[in-house]
């Protein structure tokens, strides 16, 4: 219940911001990204006992990542949903991590063209063990962080941007060989994504 409990916290976030932008001056838009992901992961006294202690933080570190947004922004503000996905292995571990995230970004112009951004976001992620050998497992937390970056506007209805995301949330999974009792569990404490994005406004 609880988890169902933040994913309709998040949706009801991203559409309530959305209600609240669509006023004179607002324009809809929609991106697409694509960076790298570094996780912070929390190891159970049983993975380290019986994994021989595994380098968990290296799972996710400095992997590709890709997502989609949709939002709405006017000169001074915008608000958007995104979705990002990142997965890689390491140490016989395999991790993904998805995020479903509504966000808010302040304007500060620093020329004709060019903005920096900052701002909050909020959501929920998803966080699958899908190891090679482990029963595959699941777990949803809250996502929670910061934003800072600087637009580019490009064409009267294209723009691109380099931005900084700093999230933390409390997603856990178990891992357990097929068939067999769990050895421990690992759990998402904080995520920094670097990404590119290019939007187009309709």
């Amino acid at each position: 219940m609880l988890k169902i409990n933040q994913l309709i916290m998040a949706l009801a976030f991203v559409g309530g911001s959305a209600v609240a932008q669509a006023s004179e001056g607002s324009s809809t838009f929609g991106g697409v990204t694509y960076g790298n992901t570094s996780d912070k992961i929390s190891k159970s006294n049983g993975i380290n006992r019986n994994l021989n202690a595994p380098h968990a933080d290296h799972i996710i570190h400095k992997n590709s990542t890709w997502g989609v947004r949709l939002g709405q922004q006017n000169a001074d503000s915008r608000y958007y949903a995104t979705y990002d996905n990142a997965s890689a292995s390491h140490n016989g571990l395999k991790l993904r991590q998805e995020n479903l995230l509504g966000s808010y970004d302040l304007f500060s112009p620093i020329g004709a063209s060019t903005k920096l951004f900052g701002g909050a976001t909020l959501g929920v992620t998803k966080l699958s063990q899908e190891s090679s050998g482990m029963s595959r497992d699941t777990g949803m937390g809250y996502a929670a962080g910061l934003q800072a970056g600087v637009l580019q506007q490009v064409a009267q209805n294209a723009s691109v941007e380099l931005g900084y995301r700093y999230l933390r949330s409390n997603a856990s999974v178990e891992v357990a060989p097929h068939h067999a009792a769990k050895v421990g569990s690992l759990k998402l404490d904080s995520s920094a994504q670097t990404y590119l994005a290019a939007n187009y406004n309709f």
